[in-house]
């Protein structure tokens, strides 16, 4: 009987809960863990309101998560709500977005790695394992940056002004460089009229910008720079 719960604990996969608004990419994921030895994946979900709901049921090993959600959602809220939940919760976030940008606000939030999707295939597989098995995930030049921040090195680079943009003033700015108003930005974030309009104020102090409209060129510019 011990011989017979051991074999079964050892050949049990580990369960992998995908959460990304793009069906294509959660289908080509899935394939792919599915085809790993050891891995399966367990659940999928579109949105954060669903990752949150099926969380508790599906008790996943790894969670990986889009930082960029459709209608507005965050991957980085989501992230910091499922941990809120489950402190134990492993999360690699896997995004478009440059590494310079996003990898630190994801270990801030508490993904234990950061990949963009344009990695070789070995390397989604190699991220999502070691952030299974415990460990932090980042590519060798975000390690780099990393450390030289950390230690304080001269030579370490500069923050720019989008960094000191904090989570939610990002991801307004984001939104209204996708041609969003203040409303429409309120709504997909479920945040209030003024609230989006302190955003705005803060943002534009922080990027030292004017006006409205220059705030929305910017904006523009910016999304049109991390898509090309």
């Amino acid at each position: 009987m011990a011989r017979s719960i051991k074999h079964k604990a050892i050949s049990r996969k580990r369960r992998i809960l995908l959460v990304d608004d793009h069906p294509v990419t959660r289908e080509g994921l899935a394939r792919l863990i599915n085809h790993e030895p050891g891995l399966e994946v367990c659940g999928e979900a579109n949105t954060a309101t669903k990752a949150v709901s099926i969380i508790d049921q599906l008790k996943p090993d790894l969670v990986v998560v889009d930082v960029s959600l459709g209608k507005g959602a965050s991957g980085l809220e989501l992230i910091k709500d499922l941990l809120a939940r489950d402190q134990k919760l492993r999360i690699l976030a896997l995004s478009t977005h440059d590494e310079s940008l996003y990898a630190e606000r994801a270990l801030r939030a508490g993904a234990k790695g950061y990949v963009m999707k344009q990695e070789p295939t070995a390397e989604v597989m190699e991220a999502m394992r070691k952030v299974m098995d415990g460990e932090i995930y980042l590519s060798k030049a975000m390690n780099e940056r990393m450390l030289q921040r950390m230690t304080g090195s001269t030579t370490a680079l500069l923050a720019t002004e989008i960094d000191q943009l904090s989570d939610r003033e990002l991801e307004v700015y984001r939104l209204l460089g996708q041609g969003r108003g203040t409303r429409q930005i309120a709504g997909e974030l479920h945040l209030s009229v003024s609230t989006v309009e302190t955003y705005r104020t803060h943002i534009k102090e922080k990027l030292h910008i004017s006006s409205a409209p220059e705030l929305v060129r910017r904006a523009v510019e910016w999304v049109h720079s991390q898509s090309s």
